[in-house]
């Protein structure tokens, strides 16, 4: 049957409604306040530290993001690199197949919302719930620093907190289509909890594994082919795509992201801080691995939907 209509209609009611269900539900609720004490935590003792050994550094305020105190062993970058994607994951893993079980998703699309429209529409309520929280958690932390710090942040300071905070939210962006893919295959809410956490874990600990996968692989290469190799094994996961961005953006004085060569050295001031424009370029391609990722899950994960059978 040919569709009436265009493909999402109904767009704006699905939004209205699944942010709704996210803003007013417990469970988002105790993960918000999760991130926001153990960040004020990490925040607190960056502060600390930075009060203890003060210098003339004319980045000082991002180290708000990358300093941790002895006493609290996680800095805010790594704390965001872990617990956001659980906030995506407990946001989505019950996404569609919450509705085949509730049997509600034949009466939605027996309204004239298109699957197109349910789809997209629990995807960008998602978006902006993630984007809200985390815009709210980074004016907690800047107005954080403001008041204990003292110092305000310079113009270029300011321009790569933001870029931080956009890079954060594509990453969180990231887990939230992982987490509504697997609950278009999998029926079970648990079972995607549960695979998505594996998945979840295996970042943390893929650094570690992807050089033991490319000695096993290619264990006669010379010593630079498996380091260049490695490198690029570990930037299938988004945490390290995550990482090695903020390490470009909130490390002015980062001039690769890979094995330096001399011909990069050449004319270059070590440790002098690189312009913004410079760190983009050289996290860019990090960047767009984020987006591209968040494009591919979400696509892989329209057109098993697109072909999946619902009955009442």
């Amino acid at each position: 049957m040919q569709r009436e209509g265009s493909a999402l209609h109904g767009l704006g009611v699905v939004i209205l409604k699944e942010l709704s269900d996210h803003l007013t539900s417990t469970r988002m609720r105790v993960l918000e306040w999760l991130i926001v004490v153990v960040g004020i935590l990490a925040v607190y003792g960056a502060i600390q530290q930075i009060k203890d050994t003060t210098a003339e550094d004319p980045f000082l305020f991002l180290k708000l993001f990358t300093t941790s105190r002895e006493s609290v062993p996680f800095t805010f970058v790594s704390l965001l690199s872990i617990l956001v994607p659980l906030v995506s994951i407990g946001m989505a893993f019950d996404s569609v197949n919450g509705e085949h079980n509730r049997r509600t998703l034949s009466r939605i699309l027996s309204q004239p919302i298109y699957r197109d429209a349910l789809l997209f529409g629990k995807f960008l309520a998602g978006l902006f719930t993630l984007s809200v929280s985390l815009i709210a958690l980074w004016l907690l932390v800047i107005g954080l620093g403001l008041v204990l710090l003292g110092l305000p942040p310079n113009g270029e300071e300011l321009a790569r907190a933001f870029i931080f905070l956009l890079v954060t939210i594509a990453y969180a962006d990231v887990w939230l289509p992982l987490a509504m893919l697997f609950s278009i295959i999998f029926r079970s809410p648990a079972t995607v909890a549960l695979v998505s956490l594996g998945l979840w874990f295996l970042t943390l600990i893929w650094p570690m594994l992807a050089p033991a996968i490319v000695i096993a692989f290619a264990p006669s290469s010379s010593e630079e082919t498996l380091i260049l190799a490695s490198q690029y094994f570990q930037r299938l996961s988004p945490s390290t795509l995550f990482g090695e961005v903020v390490v470009a953006i909130l490390n002015p004085t980062t001039r690769s992201l890979g094995p330096m060569y001399l011909s990069q050295l050449q004319g270059a001031v070590l440790g002098a801080p690189m312009p913004l424009g410079e760190s983009l370029i050289i996290a860019w391609p990090q960047i767009v691995g984020l987006i591209a990722s968040t494009i591919l899950l979400f696509v892989t994960g329209y057109v098993i939907f697109q072909r999946q059978e619902v009955r009442a």
